[in-house]
């Protein structure tokens, strides 16, 4: 194990990042097991140690303090507009277009207990409204209805569309200045901090509400980049921070706490050990396809009957492991492909 600054240590791409992320959607799969099986999201895994904050939250957090950080060094390294936004783009719409496809047209005609004309007709508006992430359409009709979560098909597409908008504000920050200058993200950081405190308070609409607190975790990790020629890791300046969010559990400002300790835990595993666990890097990035496969699959083994979440995860592990792997093999890996030949061809782009 090394420590030192983070500019020193996460040079290349030889990290655990993305043994990070497959874990951290194979965590998600896990919170939902509880939901899917018994109908109870207050049944997933640590909401009750976490003031509220359950497995899924934290995983999806991780996700986006990872994002957070290698978005903001993307479009640092190469503030090219055209071809952050292409490389966005061809990361997300196609495995997504595909997995909306074979719900549609796989997965929705086995269990629907409506007729097919009724199932046909709404397919048209559930690809488009799902692909397009900002007006999302949970339900076909007739798919999951005696569910003990009826009739929802995909939740975790919530997050993608926050997502992008948090790329959105990398873009900004891009432009200003700020991913060059700390006094410029500092400045920013304030500017969020009201915003957010204010959207928190207030919660005047829960979509906004829901953007403000992934928001937070993309930002550390876009403060981590920004401030990596100061920022230290070292596993005792971790557990420090992981006391300190246990002070500030049960008081109004443990999620933001445990936010920040979470996010510095997530790079000292992605950039401190060494050894055997590098090993996962000849493996492809599997987490997206696991992120968007595993709902469908778990509701679909719940369809069954299963009621026991351990089964549910037992039989949809190696359901979404099959989709995840063909999908990163046949799509999402040649998807990106494409980003890096456009720019080959012009190197303006």
């Amino acid at each position: 194990m090394r420590s030192g600054t983070l500019a020193n240590i996460e040079q290349g791409r030889d990290n655990n990042l993305n043994l990070i992320r497959i874990l951290a959607a194979f965590g998600v799969l896990v919170s939902h097991a509880w939901p899917v099986s018994t109908g109870d999201i207050k049944q997933q895994p640590l909401v009750n140690v976490l003031n509220g904050i359950d497995l899924g939250i934290v995983c999806v957090s991780i996700f986006f303090a990872i994002s957070g950080y290698l978005i903001a060094r993307s479009f640092d390294r190469n503030p090219n507009i055209k071809r952050f936004w292409l490389a966005r783009i061809l990361r997300i719409f196609p495995g997504l277009l595909v997995a909306l496809l074979l719900t549609v047209f796989v997965l929705a005609p086995l269990v629907t207990t409506a007729p097919y004309e009724a199932l046909w007709r709404a397919a048209p508006e559930y690809i488009l409204r799902n692909f397009t992430l900002f007006s999302l359409d949970q339900s076909l009709p007739g798919v999951f209805k005696s569910n003990p979560v009826g009739g929802v098909i995909n939740i975790p597409l919530w997050t993608l569309s926050h997502e992008l908008v948090c790329y959105m504000s990398v873009v900004l920050f891009g432009i200003v200045g700020a991913l060059k200058n700390p006094r410029l993200m500092f400045l920013a950081c304030l500017v969020f901090v009201a915003v957010y405190g204010l959207v928190i308070y207030y919660e005047p609409q829960q979509r906004l509400v829901a953007l403000a607190k992934l928001a937070c975790p993309f930002l550390i990790g876009i403060i981590f980049y920004v401030w990596r020629q100061a920022l230290r890791l070292n596993w005792m300046i971790g557990g420090a921070l992981v006391l300190l969010a246990i002070a500030f559990h049960g008081t109004p400002f443990f999620r933001e706490v445990f936010m920040v300790a979470l996010a510095y835990a997530v790079f000292l595993v992605a950039y401190l050990p060494w050894g055997l666990i590098r090993e996962y890097n000849k493996v492809g990035d599997y987490s997206y396809g696991v992120y968007i496969y595993a709902f469908p699959l778990q509701q679909l083994i719940s369809s069954f009957g299963i009621t026991n979440p351990f089964l549910n995860i037992l039989y949809t592990l190696p359901l979404v492991l099959i989709c995840a792997v063909l999908s990163w093999t046949f799509i999402e890996k040649p998807a990106i492909g494409l980003t890096r030949r456009a720019s080959r061809r012009n190197p303006e782009f």
